[in-house]
């Protein structure tokens, strides 16, 4: 398959890059370009009201959350009427926990990982807890930072009733094989909440091929305002019974989302699905068919600068890095010999160069890797407005250090 990737079109789409910084902050959250903040602004220029109304104000936000629910359903290979909006992924995986575990009764079992972000392990280990179920967790091989799906064989029974796994580590940014662990699951009779969060981020997602049965997902990680999304199929949906207010609506998805939603931020989300679908500016066919072929030519862009950082990065004998899956996303998390994570990250901002450090909230996975008592790393992330000179800009400045 060709893949197009003009970078440089595509960063000028973006009015943050222009202040000289080098932006490897993206799987913290990234930049977004100038559609999507014309489309939140349109949104309020042209007169909101609640849902459910008699008034045009009031049909242009039911016109925009259907919108939206069309974006994100495109962007994951979901269906509309299955995305639950909320107002990021914590939330929403809250509340999905608080749903699930009233079902869960001691004996039961969940499995969550080591190697995943804390928003789809501790919502999932408290509601455990209430419920008196049993947690079981799948453990990362080192140093590769591997989450093998063998495993799994020994931790499901007749007894487990969900797996919360992530697509993609925020850190290390091992891919772990999904579809695989789903198959073991749904033949153990569990269901599988998989955290899409960064890997939305970095290549096309299809929830058919990974078999999850929830798949969460946060617009700010890519080029979005913060929104959070939940996608499931509708009559699994249908089939839960969250808390909600008397006079809510009940349909599906709307029972799951509480209060007055930011429609202006709606609008957002949407235009940044399609601002993802123009990165192949050649790409043709449906929403979803340029959705694929643009996340694929980003994430082929993406790798192919991240065996440069990695090879500068290697390059510095002070240098160490975490991880190293066969199958990951262009994110690189490192200490230097001598200095703190958060001396790095200062001195890489004197050089207007945007990086994070610290657990970035994979908690169990930096205890697993006996950093997080010493700050844990430095993260570097790559998305698709980055280019060669952020990653050179980055090696010499460590080199600097």
């Amino acid at each position: 398959m060709r893949l197009v990737f003009d970078v440089a079109r595509i960063r000028s789409a973006y009015p943050a890059l222009a202040d000289g910084y080098a932006y490897l902050d993206g799987a913290a959250g990234t930049q977004v370009p100038t559609a999507v903040i014309e489309a939140i602004g349109a949104a309020y220029r042209g007169g909101l009201g609640n849902v459910g109304g008699a008034f045009p104000a009031s049909e242009r936000a039911n016109e925009i959350v259907a919108a939206c629910r069309a974006a994100v359903a495109d962007l994951v290979g979901g269906r509309p009427e299955g995305v639950v909006l909320g107002p990021n992924m914590t939330t929403l995986t809250y509340r999905f926990a608080a749903t699930l575990c009233a079902t869960w009764r001691p004996g039961d079992e969940i499995v969550v990982s080591r190697l995943d972000h804390d928003a789809n392990v501790r919502p999932w280990v408290q509601a455990a807890a209430r419920a008196g179920a049993t947690v079981r967790w799948a453990e990362v091989e080192l140093p590769a930072g591997e989450l093998r799906a063998e495993q799994y064989g020994d931790l499901l029974s007749d007894r487990t009733r969900l797996v919360a796994v992530s697509a993609a580590s925020n850190v290390l940014g091992t891919r772990p094989d999904v579809a695989a662990i789903s198959a073991m699951a749904h033949s153990a009779g569990a269901l599988v909440y998989a955290d899409g969060v960064h890997a939305t981020a970095h290549g096309p997602v299809d929830m058919a091929v990974l078999g999850a049965d929830f798949y969460a997902t946060s617009a700010y990680k890519w080029s979005g305002p913060h929104i959070g999304a939940v996608v499931a199929d509708p009559e699994l949906l249908s089939a839960l019974l969250p808390d909600k207010l008397a006079s809510s609506p009940d349909e599906v998805p709307d029972r799951f989302e509480t209060g007055t939603a930011p429609f202006a931020d709606l609008a957002g989300v949407t235009a940044a699905v399609e601002h993802l679908a123009s990165l192949d500016d050649e790409a043709t066919g449906t929403r979803r068919e340029r959705l694929l072929a643009s996340m694929a030519a980003a994430e082929s862009r993406e790798l192919e600068l991240f065996d440069s950082l990695l090879t500068g990065l290697a390059s510095n004998s002070a240098i160490t890095t975490y991880g190293g899956a066969e199958h990951r996303t262009a994110t690189a998390y490192f200490t230097v010999a001598g200095h703190t994570p958060r001396e790095v990250a200062e001195h890489l901002a004197r050089h207007r160069i945007n990086v994070w450090n610290g657990h970035n909230y994979a908690w169990e996975l930096t205890a697993a890797l006996g950093i997080r008592d010493a700050g844990s790393a430095v993260r570097a992330g790559l998305v698709h407005y980055n280019d060669a000179e952020d990653v050179e800009r980055l090696i010499g400045a460590l080199e600097r250090l």
